[in-house]
């Protein structure tokens, strides 16, 4: 039988059961053992294409020999639905729909006991009965034509057609440190640029399947678009797209003089493909909310609600802020992505980034990825703004460039390192974007000496990541802002030794026990870092930072647990750390404020980590909740946030906090929210 199998029948196209898995069952194979039921059904296919095919007759005449490929589907519900047919002959392909349509309904694949999809591939010898000398793939070319064939029946007829798009997986902590684990795995990638694509992970990592396991067994229109699908989902021949609604409701109470905290968001996100090469998303929202006592302050502060960006005034103490994001993306071939959208980057493998992280708000942006061989190239340019009022010009905010490259290469199967530049410009000389950093290979430290110190304000970095073995990942990063290699020898704290340092490491399924994650990191960075001599060229966006949250002059620590079980899971991070801030009513600054000109230093030498006003900074932030949608990541949950912000000096403006924050509620997890300041 088993030899029947490899000679006749079936190329299973990432079909892997496990010991929970059951395949379909067809007629008369119901005395089979679950290792045989498969073979039993491809034969009996076999044996009904071998009683009722009839060889057209342009085959006959042509005396052609060769495969007919089938792509078909197992419903849940038992039926047997072509996808496509790979056929020299369009008489070919009609002749096998025909029989395919002849075929009875079978019991369907299962997992768990719950009824499940199954995509397969059946090559058929023409005439029926030839035997060419390697029928499940004739060269390999043929499988590489065959994976091509398959990505086109994903992309028409799955529940999940972005799984096979170059759209962005939507960046939040909690399902990248899920997904990472099965990415690492993978030879040749590279995890430091993010958001990652669906194609570039679904190579990798089988997503589609981690997401159906979860589906419950509901076949009612209703129970189905909750639980488990898309709430629209439009397919064609060259085109899909989704929509669904997108929520955040929350509701909560702190230990301010706030009757309560609550957030109230509604949003719509459509994402779509037309052809093969162009892919979109968008994302409308409408958003109130009022926060914990120190967000709120934060937010009145900076004029911002933080991460989001500018709000008008709602209720008491409360702020209405819309936001839009979208991009589009287009890959011409499988060397190049290219993407022009609204939206947030983030460059580095830990819970904070010294290069680019996501903590400020949206922005245009235009990026190029190039990858090939061992390598990952990107290029970034971003346009900001800077929305101090010392800053704006007749209301208008200054607008500011950021051009950014990535370099990735990966040395070993387990060892990665990556070069990182950027440079700051803005449009103070009137001559906006300057060309010289569109240059996609360039080093922009070069162009900036050129230009003048008033030119631009530009960063190097060097990061690394290694792969310890499958569960164990460690990572790294340095950021130099200037440095001074005998100033640093002598030790004297000059002030333009500027530089940050990140270490940390990644546990998966720790301690042999699935789903348990751990992550601890620390991070460093010296006074002065990403400020510049010009205030306006600093490494901010809409009055926060760019990369580390705390921007300069402080020390952290960050430890990280998170586990999950089926739609369950609950997360703990805690944050320690030390933070040197300006003191009031002192006009000189201290380095922990990256919009203040470096100029206005406290001292050229003796300067150290966390010096001002140094303050004490712990956040501890506990969350449990169970995934609603797998599909939409919608999200029921509760979480409880304790933060203990003590400063050496108590001023007026700035004195101990204590806050205790609970809330709980409904929300489409979609991006990353910081609150451990």
């Amino acid at each position: 039988m088993k030899k029947l199998v490899i000679l006749f029948t079936l190329f299973q196209y990432n079909i892997i059961f496990s010991q929970n898995e059951k395949p379909p069952v067809y007629l008369g194979c119901e005395k089979e053992t679950i290792e045989d039921m498969e073979s039993c059904f491809f034969i009996k296919i076999k044996e009904a294409f071998k009683k009722d095919f009839q060889l057209p007759t342009i085959v006959t005449q042509e005396n052609y020999k060769g495969v007919l490929r089938i792509v078909f589907n197992v419903t849940k519900t038992g039926e047997l639905e072509v996808l496509y047919i790979n056929a020299v002959y369009t008489e070919l392909e009609n002749e096998a729909k025909r029989i395919f349509k002849t075929l009875p309904k079978i019991k369907p694949a299962t997992y768990n006991g719950r009824a499940i999809e199954k995509q397969y591939i059946l090559p058929l010898g023409i005439p029926i009965g030839y035997k060419p000398i390697i029928l499940m793939a004739d060269t390999i070319n043929d499988k590489k034509d065959l994976k091509k064939d398959i990505q086109k029946v994903v992309i028409k007829n799955t529940y999940f057609p972005e799984h096979e798009s170059q759209l962005n997986i939507p960046f939040t902590h909690q399902k990248y440190d899920a997904l990472q684990f099965g990415f690492n795995q993978g030879e040749n990638t590279h995890s430091a640029v993010k958001p990652y694509t669906y194609n570039a992970v679904s190579k990798h990592t089988d997503i589609t399947t981690k997401k159906q396991k979860l589906f419950k067994k509901t076949n009612v229109w209703f129970t189905k678009k909750l639980w488990n699908e898309h709430l629209v989902n439009i397919k064609g021949d060259d085109y899909w797209f989704t929509l669904n609604p997108v929520f955040d409701v929350q509701i909560g109470k702190d230990n301010s003089n706030l009757d309560y905290t609550f957030n109230n968001t509604r949003a719509i996100n459509v994402q779509g493909g037309l052809g093969k090469k162009f892919n979109f998303s968008a994302s409308i929202y409408e958003s109130q909310g009022r926060f914990a006592g120190y967000i709120n302050d934060f937010n009145n502060e900076n004029d911002i609600v933080l991460g989001r960006g500018r709000f008008k005034r709602f209720k008491e103490n409360a702020f209405d802020y819309p936001v839009a994001e979208g991009y589009l993306s287009y890959t011409p071939n499988h060397f190049f992505n290219f993407q022009l959208g609204h939206g947030k980057n983030f460059i580095g493998d830990g819970y904070r980034s010294l290069f680019l992280s996501d903590v400020a708000s949206p922005y245009p942006y235009f990026k190029i990825t190039t990858k090939f061989w061992k390598i990952k190239y990107t290029n970034l340019w971003m346009f900001l703004d800077d929305i101090r009022p010392e800053a704006q010009v007749d209301g208008v905010n200054l607008r500011k460039y950021v051009g950014i490259h990535h370099f990735s290469y990966n040395v070993t199967k387990k060892l990665n390192i990556g070069l990182f530049e950027t440079v700051v410009t803005n449009n103070e000389n009137n001559k906006g974007f300057d060309i010289n950093y569109f240059n996609p290979i360039i080093f922009y430290r070069a162009v900036e000496f050129n230009q003048g110190s008033r030119g631009g304000n530009a960063l190097i970095g060097l990061n690394a990541s290694y792969k310890w073995n499958k569960k164990l990942f460690l990572y790294t990063q340095f950021l130099l802002d200037e440095l001074s290699i005998d100033k640093l020898k002598e030790g004297n704290g000059y002030w333009a030794n500027k530089f940050g340092v990140q270490l940390g490491f990644k546990y998966h399924n720790a301690f042999g026990i699935e789903n348990l994650y751990l992550q601890g990191e620390t991070n460093i960075v010296k006074p002065f870092t990403y400020s510049h001599r010009e205030s306006t060229l600093n490494y901010g966006n809409f009055n926060q930072p760019l990369a580390h949250f705390w921007g300069s002059n402080f020390y952290e620590l960050i430890g990280i647990i998170r586990y999950s079980k089926n739609r369950w899971f609950g997360n703990a991070k805690l944050v320690y750390g030390k933070k040197g801030f300006d003191i009031e009513n002192d006009e000189v600054s201290y380095g922990g404020d990256i919009y203040r000109a470096y100029t206005e230093r406290v001292s050229d030498f003796g300067n150290e980590i966390a010096q001002g006003n140094k303050t004490t900074i712990f956040n501890g932030e506990f969350q449990a909740g169970y995934l609603v949608n797998p599909t939409t990541n919608l999200q029921l949950f509760a979480g409880f946030t304790y933060r203990d912000f003590t400063p050496q000096t108590n001023t007026t403006n700035f004195s101990n906090q204590n806050t205790t924050w609970f809330t709980f509620g409904l929300k489409t997890d979609l991006f990353n929210s910081y609150f451990d300041f």
